[in-house]
């Protein structure tokens, strides 16, 4: 069965930095690419970040420059750095098995002063 758990949320001050994780099981990660999805209260989710199974990333334009996708597939794990943290990002974020329907549960980072 594959699975997505994802780590690493919380309660952070404007400016603040997290780093979230999302490791599977299941699949052979390698091949796949990843995806980091987030929804606010009242909006859609949307797509943040994305890496290729070859390491290619991309962003949504409201993150460039403050956060980084990488993948390890020596753990199975794909992150999302997340620097200089505004109220805006506030929102549960998922993890996305790029091309599959398979999903984190979802983790919850807050930024507020």
């Amino acid at each position: 069965q594959v699975q997505l758990v994802e780590s690493g949320g919380g309660l952070v001050q404007p400016g603040e930095s997290l780093r979230l994780s999302c490791t599977a099981s299941g699949i052979i990660f390698s091949i796949y690419g990843m995806d980091w999805y987030r929804q606010a209260p009242g909006k859609q989710r949307e797509l943040v970040a994305r890496i290729s199974s070859g390491g290619i990333t991309n962003y949504t334009n409201s993150v460039k420059g403050r956060f980084t996708i990488s993948r390890d597939n020596l753990s199975n794990t794909v992150y999302l750095q997340m620097n200089s943290l505004k109220p805006e990002d506030t929102a549960v974020y998922y993890c996305y098995l790029h091309g599959t329907a398979v999903w984190g549960q979802g983790t919850q980072v807050t930024v507020s002063s």
